[in-house]
């Protein structure tokens, strides 16, 4: 099969999350026309998760034609521990910068010259000898050189194409949010709102630090502290967890707003028994909390003909090595770099394929090490005290959302 000239070379990317954003920007600058195909009805605009950066984040945002400055996100030189009354277990200084999905998607998205396509809900994808395709919900089908699945961590188009793989719960969740900068106790604000701050209760986890606020801004006083907090939650007390207040379970996640009050309340009480006063404070005084399930999830390939997944839609690691974003931003270099210097379309993304299974794999391997602490907290008392031998808070410190070359 002959390459198709570049210049004739249409591309669809479904999904216009940050990591659909990575691939249509670093897919246009190597000439190919893009299309996005986003399947809610508005721009994801307002979301407001914390985002730990690495150099390779950096190079990526760079590649894809993004001028990256102090106004990316909020710097910080020092990581602390914090014991159950507030003062500092451990420090280490390690200078890092801290953003959030939304700086990312406004900045990608800026960024892109291509079409963004809101309310188009792909129901299934094709693999064709001289082209992809496309149906949407609404009976059409669309055609495309190549098709890029980027339409995360639940994919749809991964589903179809690799039923076996499933998503396996961990065994606990992550709690989240954002509080004001100017709602913190100054107290509070002296203590932690510099750092990237970590404590350790008993069987849980937190770590909290600065973003970017309202408008993305990163001026002094307009910021948000986001934080993280692990807790251990069997599969019934997740269904519960997931369930609203009429009885429905929203096994997929259920939205913010949908949370039980008793819920949050249990929630609060714990922040209040277990965490670091400066943390207690940070929990009770986000406006709106909200938790996800903890996930595994590895593929066996990213390639089917002119089909590829990217991204979550591929692997799913747990946050703890801090790497979600910048493993899509990989995954979009890898994927240009592989169709650039292969002849076909199915050549380029088989090799994409090859390279970037191995480094999802790693990346997934080790945020189980990482995590391993928090699944041991399910299991026998031996499993949990052999965990705890390697949750000191310098190993914490040292290893968590730290960069890794895989």
């Amino acid at each position: 099969m002959t390459a198709v000239a570049t210049s004739q070379r249409k591309a669809i990317v479904i999904g216009g999350s940050v990591g659909g954003l990575f691939a249509a920007n670093l897919l246009s600058r190597s000439g190919w026309n893009v299309e996005i195909f986003e399947r809610t009805p508005e721009a994801l605009t307002g979301r407001g998760a914390g985002i730990v950066t690495h150099p390779e984040l950096f190079e990526a945002l760079t590649a894809a034609g993004v001028e990256v400055d102090d106004s990316i996100g909020v710097s910080v030189n020092t990581r602390i521990t914090l014991a159950k009354d507030g003062s500092t277990l451990s420090e280490r200084e390690m200078p890092q910068t801290l953003t959030g999905w939304g700086k990312m998607y406004e900045v990608l998205g800026k960024a892109f010259t291509g079409t963004y396509r809101t309310g188009a809900h792909v129901t299934s994808v094709a693999s064709h000898a001289d082209h992809a395709e496309v149906t949407l919900a609404d009976g059409s089908t669309h055609r495309a050189d190549m098709v890029i699945a980027a339409d995360g961590f639940r994919s749809g188009v991964r589903e179809q194409l690799l039923p076996e793989a499933q998503l396996d719960y961990a065994g606990y969740i992550a709690w989240r949010g954002l509080v004001n900068e100017s709602n913190l106790s100054p107290a509070t604000h002296a203590a932690i709102f510099d750092k990237f701050a970590f404590g350790l209760p008993p069987r849980e986890q937190i770590l909290g630090y600065p973003v970017a606020g309202e408008h993305n801004s990163t001026t002094p006083g307009e910021r948000r502290f986001n934080f993280v907090w692990y807790r251990a939650s069997c599969e019934d007390e997740l269904a519960n967890l997931l369930t609203d207040a009429n009885g429905k379970c929203w096994s997929n996640g259920i939205p913010p707003g949908l949370i039980r009050p008793d819920v949050i309340a249990d929630m609060e009480s714990a922040a209040a028994d277990l965490l670091a006063p400066q943390f207690a404070e940070v929990v009770t005084r986000t406006a709106q909390p909200l938790f996800q399930p903890i996930y595994d999830l590895t593929v066996s390939r990213m390639s089917f003909g002119r089909v590829a997944l990217l991204g979550d839609a591929a692997f799913v690691a747990r946050p703890h090595c801090g790497m979600g974003v910048t493993k899509a931003a990989g995954d979009a270099i890898a994927l240009v770099r592989a169709l650039e210097s292969t002849q076909t379309i199915e050549g380029g993304l088989a090799a994409y394929s090859a390279e970037r299974v191995q480094v999802g794999q790693a990346i997934v391997e080790h945020a189980r090490h990482l995590g391993a602490y928090m699944q041991a907290q399910l299991k026998s008392d031996e499993d949990r005290a052999m965990a705890e031998r390697y949750r000191t808070p310098e190993a914490v410190m040292r290893d968590t959302a730290v960069s890794r070359r895989f």
